[in-house]
């Protein structure tokens, strides 16, 4: 019994030497193979194998564990948070395809400021016209019921605008800031192939609370001229600096309607500059953005007011003449097309196709 204990000890001994020999041969070969190739991928386990197949004539079982290796995993690609990832069901799924899209956070559009440059473009010479509308809105609410003309004239409401936000989309057109007409007119800039601008006078609350929702969903651009006498009042009909600053930093561009809505025209210069700089040095230092467009109060301007509106840094001034041309021989004269409250999405679709 100690001599066949002994025997078998010993052979297993001499059997578990052999293993390892040839065990540490295989790593040997593959630590040589990878040094001369430079890779990191896996040897072949053929030396494993073959140290199995020479034990297995004793019926030794072997359960051969792979090596782990040093090969880096792929990363894994991140799909974007507007992106619709599914579930991809294995062969022994019992359960419908589960989508991801209901677990993803609802996109919200980005806030993107609109760019502002410091100088005006400088014209190539080139007198140019283009027919580019603008249209004029002012209020954006149900007016109340005891409204005057005036207000009920001016009053569109929310449901309304979507009507024509919608309409514009689906007839090809594409909302502009002045700062691209400007580019358009002096230098000959690009424009989208319909081009229009979406402007409203005064600067009311509602403009923030009805209009520019529909404009964020929609992510379209407008221009606000604002009375800046009335927000540092604080009105509470007209917009706050906070929704001001809001809005600028969500492509609706702050511009100048002067200091308190006072008509421009037969005024003399030191009225004109009080008027022209107040307005700009107001907007500047609450919003951080020189404006650079003037929508004349009332309408009421004249070459005067136009002369000081220029000497002041002021690029270009939108009127209330009715009309869809556009020219850079005349830039503070900008026609464009006032919105009612009848104005149905069919009728603003008509006033854009007119001639003028």
């Amino acid at each position: 019994m100690g001599f066949a204990r002994g025997h078998h000890t010993g052979l297993w001994m001499i059997l578990g030497s052999l293993f390892v020999t040839l065990f540490l041969a295989a790593g040997c070969g593959r630590n040589d193979a990878m040094a001369e190739s430079g890779s990191t991928v896996d040897a072949p386990d053929a030396a494993i194998s073959a140290a199995v197949t020479i034990l297995s004539p004793i019926s030794v079982t072997l359960t051969v564990t792979p090596l782990a290796t040093n090969r880096a995993e792929p990363a894994v690609a991140t799909q974007p948070a507007t992106a619709t990832a599914k579930a991809t069901p294995s062969a022994t799924a019992t359960t419908a395809d589960v989508s991801l899209t209901a677990l993803l956070p609802t996109p919200t559009p980005t806030a993107t400021p609109l760019p502002t440059p410091a100088y005006a473009p400088t014209p190539d010479g080139e007198v140019r016209t283009l027919r580019v509308p603008v249209l004029m809105y002012h209020y954006l609410s149900v007016p109340p019921a005891d409204a005057d003309i005036y207000r009920l004239d001016l009053s569109v409401p929310p449901d309304l605008f979507a009507e024509h936000l919608d309409r514009l989309l689906a007839e090809g057109y594409t909302t502009i800031s002045p700062y691209e007409l400007a580019e358009a007119l002096q230098r000959g800039a690009e424009l989208p192939e319909k081009p229009i601008l979406i402007t409203f006078d005064d600067g009311y609350r509602d403009n923030y609370e009805n209009a520019f929702p529909l404009l964020r969903e929609r992510r379209m651009q407008a221009t606000i001229f604002v009375v800046t006498d009335f927000i540092d009042e604080e009105r509470p009909a007209y917009l706050t600096w906070g929704m001001a600053r809001e809005m600028l930093a969500n492509q609706i561009a702050i511009e100048s309607h002067g200091r308190n809505h006072a008509g421009l025209a037969e005024k003399d210069d030191d009225y004109l500059v009080w008027q022209a700089l107040g307005s700009l040095e107001t907007i500047e230092h609450e919003l951080g953005v020189r404006p650079r467009f003037v929508s004349y109060p009332a309408g009421e301007y004249d070459q005067r007011t136009i002369d000081v509106f220029r000497s002041a840094g002021y690029w270009a001034g939108f009127t209330t003449e009715q009309g869809t041309e556009q020219t850079n021989a005349a830039p503070f004269e900008l026609e464009r097309i006032r919105v009612r409250n009848t104005t149905t999405a069919d009728e603003l679709i008509r006033l854009l196709s007119l001639d003028w």
